[in-house]
């Protein structure tokens, strides 16, 4: 197998968690919930846990589903859970909370297994480089879905996200959006976690949507921005964790601090040049 071959899959994979990750944390940036994932990981987690626990394999689709049901009730949590004028209770601090009981109970449930849980902490991990072309097909299908779904309710999703005053002021059932949101959202965090892992995740999801908004208001340049930083990032990470020799997730991450790092000094020098 060539080089070129080898890193091919991951490079792909990394476009198509670009392309779902960075439109979705454009609406996690603005509703100031930027650990959501991290917490819809951990859930996930454990529900992956109790799956292996009753002995379910962790990739087997028994596994998936328990893990997704799990998903479930953390979108409903957030969902429903929401800050309101009569609370000083963020939301981010209920995701936290939601983030810390959830590795707990991981580790509760671990710890009643006899069996090897070493894969469990892959599952966090991820290994980017040893994604299949299966895996690549189903999850493209699967993100797909999910961004026709986005689309159609782009509306309600969008005015939830950017204003939602004016989206009560219109009658918009916010809380069962916010659920709709949540579970689609989930179902991507379910998918992409075994493929990249939670660091990797969560920096497709929020430093391509951090790096568009410094550069433009519109959605549109945003989503142009954010999908090109990704693809480039993910392009120059695969690439340096070859040439390197270096682990090809953390390395990507560390592509995406350098590449944040020096496009918000250029707009730092692009501001006061102004």
């Amino acid at each position: 197998m060539t080089a070129f071959e080898l890193l091919l899959p991951a490079f792909v994979a990394g476009l198509i968690l670009t392309g779902i990750h960075a439109y979705l944390g454009l609406h996690v940036v603005e509703r100031g919930v930027i650990f959501v994932d991290l917490s819809l990981a951990q859930i996930a987690a454990l529900g992956t846990t109790v799956a292996f626990l009753v002995g379910f394999e962790v990739h087997s689709e028994t596994g998936h589903a328990f893990a997704l049901a799990f998903t479930l009730v953390g979108a409903a949590i957030f969902a429903f859970v929401r800050p309101h004028s009569r609370t000083r209770v963020p939301q981010e601090a209920v995701i936290g909370i939601v983030y810390a009981v959830a590795a707990a109970a991981s580790i509760l449930v671990m710890s009643k297994s006899t069996r090897e849980t070493e894969h469990l902490k892959d599952m966090l991990v991820g290994n980017i480089l040893s994604v299949s072309w299966a895996e690549l097909r189903h999850t493209a299908v699967l993100y797909a879905l999910i961004g026709l779904l986005h689309f159609a309710l782009r509306r309600k999703f969008l005015l939830i996200s950017m204003d939602e005053p004016e989206a009560v002021r219109q009658g918009v059932r916010v809380r069962l959006w916010d659920f709709v949101f949540y579970v689609s959202f989930g179902v991507v965090v379910t998918s992409s976690v075994p493929i990249a892992g939670v660091l990797l995740v969560f920096c497709y999801l929020i430093v391509p949507a951090v790096t568009a908004m410094l550069f433009a208001h519109r959605l549109g340049p945003r989503l142009a921005i954010g999908w090109t930083m990704g693809a480039l990032v993910s392009a120059a990470g695969v690439a340096l964790s070859y040439l390197l020799d270096l682990p090809t997730g953390a390395t990507i991450v560390a592509t995406f601090g350098a590449a944040l790092l020096l496009l918000a000094g250029a707009r730092l020098l692009q501001r006061a040049a102004a």
